[in-house]
């Protein structure tokens, strides 16, 4: 059976196609999960992720730490910590860090991350 439980220290971070460090804290590749994955994304002070989107996944970030500029679609807004965005499947976004120490997000999607399900919009 796949891994009901994680430990943060034991997960090696990764670069997304979106430019952002990702955790993966749940995926059912790796873990127990099967219909959603749960990852911390951290976006450096100053960087912004590239504007993307996913076709299949509805994405949802909770602000842990640091501010940042949210682009969905049209619309820009300030997040900060304890904020939550939904992302709906088809939707283009980014984020900027627009604060001086890492922007620390939870992201959970469903159906789960995937590289295939991500295109790039620049």
């Amino acid at each position: 059976m796949k891994n009901l439980h994680n430990r943060y220290a034991s997960i090696t971070p990764y670069t997304t196609k979106d430019a952002s460090q990702i955790r993966e804290l749940m995926h059912p590749r790796h873990h127990a999960s099967k219909n959603q994955s749960l990852a911390e994304a951290i976006v450096h002070p100053g960087k912004t992720t590239t504007r993307h989107c996913h076709h299949q996944s509805e994405e949802l970030y909770f602000i842990l730490q640091g501010e940042g500029l949210m682009t969905l679609g049209a619309e820009q807004f300030v997040v900060k910590p304890q904020d939550t965005v939904c992302i709906p499947p088809g939707t283009a976004h980014c984020i900027k860090n627009t604060g001086d120490q890492p922007l620390h997000i939870l992201c959970s999607c469903s159906p789960p991350y995937a590289h295939e399900d991500t295109e790039l919009l620049v």
